[in-house]
């Protein structure tokens, strides 16, 4: 089974439409209900929006243009961190690793590294910045850890990813050029990562734990993928945001006694105000919860 029809799962009647098209149970009216949904926010905020989902208890999958290419943008720090633990669980790196923090190297939005410029932080400390603060030279920092960006994308090919790819550092890789192939992924290649890194066993129950508990840290999302989620969830997410109105938000919510919903955003090529990037997010997860099986 491709990463690319992952979601046509055992035990579930499932298909995929083409591309701009939802999927769900087949001759459900669900898919078109679904699609018609995301495409007025699509149409609404401008640009072009991907959506992917997976609710772990129903089985039930949802998606709009899940075969898209997207730009990663910041999304791709989740990835590095992972990546990072990955080399933690085969004895290969420590998280405990002091790394310089180097005046020159920094960038825009690096808020933990610079307070500690002309110091040094740990893998886990840059981990923490990069997921919780999407801080910039924290992510460049964790890329230098696993061989740059040619590093994480082989990381991304031995999790079964053959989709995603980082070609270049930050704040390159923001730049979100139409019909570009570098820096991208899909959002049903970026909801597969989400589920073995996240919930299945690509890492150590102890690294899996940790990356969770990043993720639910984080502190950019707020107006995003959270805002649309019902209150009393316990939400983890990393957001991205570039060049070209990309806005994106890729995120792991549990619901108290359940399993949990995966859910990824991403929207590209708008000139609408952050304020409106960010609600259109929040309206995706909203009819995302509207599609779910009570």
């Amino acid at each position: 089974m491709t990463r690319r029809n992952f979601m046509v799962g055992a035990g579930a009647a499932l298909f995929l439409l083409p591309l701009g098209s939802a999927f769900s149970s087949a001759g459900s009216p669900a898919s078109a209900d679904f699609a018609a949904a995301i495409g007025r926010i699509e149409g609404e905020v401008g640009g072009r929006l991907g959506v992917a989902a997976l609710d772990l208890k129903s089985n039930t999958r949802l998606a709009y243009r899940p075969d898209e290419l997207f730009p990663l943008c910041s999304t791709f720090k989740l990835l590095v961190a992972a990546a990072v633990l990955a080399q933690v669980d085969q004895g290969r790196e420590q998280l405990s690793r002091m790394v310089s923090i180097e005046a020159a190297r920094l960038l825009p939005n690096s808020p933990t590294t610079a307070r500690h410029a002309g110091g040094q932080l740990s893998l886990a400390e840059l981990c923490e910045a990069a997921i919780t603060l999407s801080d910039n030279l924290a992510g460049n920092l964790l890329l230098e850890a696993v061989d740059g960006p040619a590093g994480l994308t082989r990381y991304l090919r031995s999790i079964g990813d053959s989709v995603s790819r980082l070609d270049r550092w930050e704040l390159d890789l923001n730049e979100s050029l139409p019909g570009d192939l570098r820096d991208t992924t899909s959002p049903a290649a970026m909801l597969a990562d989400l589920k073995v890194l996240l919930v299945a066993d690509a890492l150590s129950p102890s690294s899996r734990h940790q990356l969770n508990a990043w993720l639910k840290a984080n502190r950019t999302g707020g107006s995003r993928l959270r805002a649309g989620l019902p209150d009393g969830w316990e939400v983890g997410d990393k957001t991205g945001t570039g060049e070209r109105g990309s806005t994106n938000d890729v995120a792991i919510a549990w619901p108290p006694d359940r399993p949990p919903l995966l859910l990824v955003a991403y929207l590209t090529g708008t000139t609408a105000p952050a304020d409106r990037r960010n609600a259109a997010l929040a309206a995706v997860a909203r009819v995302v919860m509207e599609h779910l099986p009570a």
